[in-house]
């Protein structure tokens, strides 16, 4: 089988933080990109990752399956990298967005005869998962892999860049408390991935013929627990924070007090499902297929990019003194 030549491709979450850098990734490789997304307004700012008229915006409501069977009409490859951190109940939780929303696009393009379908998933995505999260995850695999038993599933580990949810996270939180929290001790383990690396995968499992069907999990070049992720942050950011830890035990019901923040239209800065989450390691497995088999052989580890955008919380911003490695 050969691999896909450049076509169209419709994203779901196209205008994301991983979805900006996969319309970028595929672009360059001459691909037309339809964007589907529920405000394109919002996502015009990707207009310039392409050539003129190489990029296009559809309206979508990725719970609409009239919506999506418009999405993909055309198109020769769809890419679903559409999800959310936290339940948010109805056509924003875990349910409506992962598991339906996902077959209702695998629906929608085989039934528009669409080659290649990559679905977005996560390490940590397993059915007995003791969180909703990681078990809704799972439960969208398998609806995509019912329709499309050829799909290519991509399990990140924590992903970072310059506009990810969970560095920046805690360096806004190291500017205002002066304690940053150590879930259960900090001794969980994870294996961050670079956003460029993301996309790059992303790009290539929509083209290479020998992804289709397989699973690949997502992880930089190391490994590194919660406190040493808090510990670079303290240190890019020149915030001397205590590291405070929290045992699980504490953290579950703290978690599921911080979530009634949804009710007045907060984003949670926790939730008890992110703590159940944190209670397992999240790293590729020593048997699964990475990076490399997509051929991003050389990934970009966290302490080379981290300093490009974390120094927005030092004191002094981008005229204050860079630390000491």
């Amino acid at each position: 089988m050969a691999d896909l030549a450049p076509g169209v491709v419709t994203l779901f979450g196209g205008s994301g933080f991983i979805g900006s850098q996969a319309v970028r990734a595929l672009a360059r490789r001459g691909w037309r990109i339809r964007i589907a997304v529920r405000n394109p307004v919002l996502a015009i700012e990707i207009q310039p990752l392409g050539d003129p008229g190489q990029i296009q915006f559809m309206r979508c409501d990725v719970t609409d399956a009239a919506d999506v069977a418009a999405a993909v009409r055309g198109a020769d490859a769809v890419v679903n990298l559409v999800g959310v951190l936290h339940d948010a109940g109805g056509k924003r939780g875990f349910d409506a967005i992962h598991i339906g929303a996902a077959r209702t696009v695998a629906e929608a393009a085989r039934a528009a005869g669409v080659k290649r379908l990559v679905q977005m998933s996560a390490i940590g995505a397993d059915p007995a998962s003791p969180s909703a999260y990681g078990r809704t995850k799972a439960q969208a695999e398998a609806a995509v892999r019912a329709v499309y038993p050829d799909a290519v599933i991509l399990r990140p580990s924590l992903v970072f860049g310059a506009g990810d949810s969970f560095l920046n996270r805690f360096a806004s939180m190291a500017t205002i408390s002066p304690f940053l929290p150590l879930i259960g001790g900090g001794q969980t383990r994870f294996q961050p991935v670079y956003v460029g690396d993301v996309a790059e995968a992303v790009a290539r499992a929509v083209i290479r013929a020998d992804a289709a069907g397989r699973t690949f999990e997502l992880g930089g070049p190391s490994v590194c627990t919660f406190r040493e992720v808090l510990e670079l942050v303290r240190r890019e950011t020149g915030r001397d924070r205590l590291l405070v830890s929290v045992p699980f035990a504490v953290a579950k019901p703290l978690g599921s007090l911080l979530e009634l923040s949804r009710f007045v239209g907060l984003t949670p800065p926790l939730t008890r499902d992110q703590v159940l989450m944190l209670e397992r390691d999240n790293v590729v497995a020593p048997d699964a297929l990475g990076l490399a088999a997509l051929g991003v052989e050389h990934p970009t580890g966290m302490a080379a990019i981290a300093p490009s955008y974390l120094w927005r919380y030092r004191v002094g911003g981008q005229f204050a003194e860079a630390p000491a490695h």
